[in-house]
């Protein structure tokens, strides 16, 4: 299947392709994101070498398969099995000197952690080939891949030894937007309502491999129910390998996801601190948490750099969560039925802010203010003397030309409706919020839905500015 989507990334590989000099790239992102194929299908007619790392192997079978390929490569039968990567590399150096040298050639290592086992000195070997011989012939672009994106930007991105600086380019590579979702369907001859494929995103957010599994002629709730809650299902399992293929001692991590899991809201790194119970490393936690994309961090209106709130972000996290390990359907049940109930209407309206928070961009030109610089936010206001009410926006956008939007977000199978009691909560949270920031902004009201929102005497009233779902799509 050819590349769909994943255009800014293919322009980045492009540019390397067509770059007068060696480069060295780091592509990095979470399993199953679809960084191999990615690699593999655009250099295709690029690829020199390719080795991918064996997990929970011997330095022994490592360089076993580096020489079976490269035999396989050089076509020599003779050549001896390497004892070291420092040899390994020097072998592989003797294979790309016999190379046409008018071309780019491409050296992929694929699971680069994997590879760099202790004891193994991969890395040392690494750095060595790069600098005396690869950086030195413009015409070789070498490809380092890995999921555990804490190793990768610990050990390479952030190495402080040989490799420091030595990366030329990088690639953290993001699930599908719900554009490229919608194209991947498409591609596939899969056919969805954009409504469904929200509904489908919601539960395993934009991730290749998953998506891969719907089928043609399922209903979005009929895939999520095969793949989520049926015996063997790929989604029923995946959650604890998910974490542990990742990070090491995942547990602490898992302990991070499952308290702002709780929060959707989100929560300080004072709130954090408080709560998490397996000492200290919350910062580093944190901080590979937020660059493996499972975790977003968010300054809220007008609050200082210590008042962060993070917020789990990852749709399949957040709907295993809460859906699949805190509800195991009984006999009889089924996930059709979760979707008309009271607790799936609310829990929805937080995973599409999830989604939407995922796709400001697209966000703010529906609202036709792509060119003003904005910036995405929160507030929240607890109850005080002062101002007896609480309040809370979960997007807010905050314009530089003296604007600032308080978006409403509504995931319903109809168009939405303001109600009496609904509109008096809206007037208060506004006064509430322009009382306890004494913003002089201009400050609208704006509401993001699946189908809109009814037209009534509310909504003429409250209602500044609308979009639907569409505006998600955008590519």
């Amino acid at each position: 299947m050819a590349i769909v989507g994943r255009d800014r990334e293919t322009a980045a590989l492009d540019r390397l392709l067509k770059a007068p000099e060696a480069d060295f790239l780091i592509i990095y992102g979470r399993r199953r994101v679809g960084k191999t194929f990615l690699i593999r299908e655009h250099f295709k007619k690029h690829l020199a070498f390719e080795l991918t790392g064996l997990i929970d192997t011997s330095l022994t079978d490592q360089l076993a398969r580096f020489h079976k390929i490269l035999v396989a490569k050089m076509r020599r039968k003779s050549l001896p099995v390497p004892k070291s990567w420092m040899e390994a590399f020097d072998q592989l150096r003797d294979f790309l000197d016999s190379l046409p040298k008018n071309r780019k050639h491409v050296i992929f290592l694929d699971e680069l952690p994997w590879l760099a086992s202790p004891r193994s000195k991969f890395l040392p070997a690494l750095d060595h080939f790069w600098n005396t011989y690869l950086s030195r012939h413009k015409q070789f672009l070498l490809v380092g891949c890995g999921s555990a994106a804490s190793w990768m930007i610990s050990k390479i991105l952030n190495n402080k030894g040989g490799l420091h600086n030595r990366v030329t380019a990088r690639i953290r590579l993001e699930p599908f937007s719900l554009a490229e979702t919608e194209a991947y369907f498409k591609a596939r001859r899969v056919k969805l309502t954009r409504y469904e494929i929200l509904t489908l995103s919601m539960a395993c957010g934009g991730i290749p491999h998953y998506l891969k599994q719907v089928q043609r002629g399922e209903s979005a709730s009929q895939s999520i129910e095969r793949l989520c809650f049926t015996t063997g299902g790929l989604l029923r399992e995946e959650f604890p390998r998910l974490y542990h293929s990742l990070f090491d001692g995942a547990e602490r991590h898992l302990e991070i996801v499952r308290l702002l899991a709780a929060k959707p809201q989100g929560l300080t790194r004072a709130d954090l601190t408080s709560s998490y119970s397996s000492g200290g490393g919350l910062t580093r936690l944190l901080t590979e948490l937020t660059e493996a994309g499972f975790v977003s961090a968010t300054l809220p209106f007008e609050k200082r750099k210590k008042d962060t709130l993070y917020r789990l972000c990852d749709e399949y996290s957040i709907f295993y969560l809460r859906w699949i390990e805190a509800r195991r359907l009984q006999a009889g049940d089924n996930f059709t039925k979760i979707i008309t109930t009271p607790s799936w209407r609310a829990w929805s309206g937080y995973a599409l802010e999830s989604l939407a928070k995922r796709h400001f961009p697209q966000i703010l030109r529906g609202l036709g203010i792509r060119d003003v610089a904005s910036y995405e936010s929160s507030w929240i206001h607890r109850p005080d003397e002062t101002w007896p009410d609480g309040a809370q926006v979960d997007l807010l956008i905050d314009r530089a030309d003296q604007s600032i939007n308080l978006m409403e977000i509504k995931f319903s199978q109809a168009p939405f409706i303001i109600t009496k009691a609904y509109a008096e909560t809206l007037r208060n949270r506004l006064q509430t919020f322009q009382e306890v920031t004494r913003t002089r902004k201009n400050t609208f009201v704006s509401f993001l839905t699946t189908h809109g929102v009814k037209e009534n005497k509310y909504s003429r009233e409250l209602v500044h500015q609308q979009v639907t779902i569409d505006v998600l799509f955008e590519s």
